[in-house]
């Protein structure tokens, strides 16, 4: 497996876990479509701030062993953040869902001594 392939799904099952110590439950990874694949489809249950609801997140998560070349961040251009929204749309299509939704990210630094940075930023795209 190369060597990109593997510093991805690890930083996926980072996100993942992150994701769930926030109390994201989630309900899918790698979901394609046939042009592109949303890494992490997860749930918020929002009761706790009073809005009664849950709110469906799709996560990109961007993963680099360092900062050399540029940052996570840097490679979440405007075309690959539509191409988000147009993979959202397909899964809320798909299912049927009719409820709120956001597109997150979450960007993350996996050097050769484990994790150095995670951030996650929240409503990348409106929906």
């Amino acid at each position: 497996m190369a060597e990109h392939n593997t510093i991805g799904e690890e930083g996926e099952e980072t996100a993942k876990r992150y994701l769930e110590s926030k109390g994201y439950k989630i309900i899918a990874r790698n979901w394609k479509t046939k042009r592109a694949e949303i890494d992490i489809i997860a749930c918020l249950n929002q009761g706790f701030l009073g809005l009664g609801k849950s709110l469906l997140v799709f996560v990109e998560v961007r993963t680099k062993r360092h900062e050399q070349y540029g940052t996570p961040e840097e490679t979440i251009d405007y075309e690959k953040r539509m191409r988000l929204r147009r993979n959202a749309t397909a899964y809320i299509h798909r299912t049927k869902y009719r409820g709120p939704y956001r597109i997150d990210a979450i960007c993350l630094i996996i050097g050769s001594n484990g994790l150095q940075r995670i951030d996650h930023y929240e409503s990348i795209v409106e929906t």
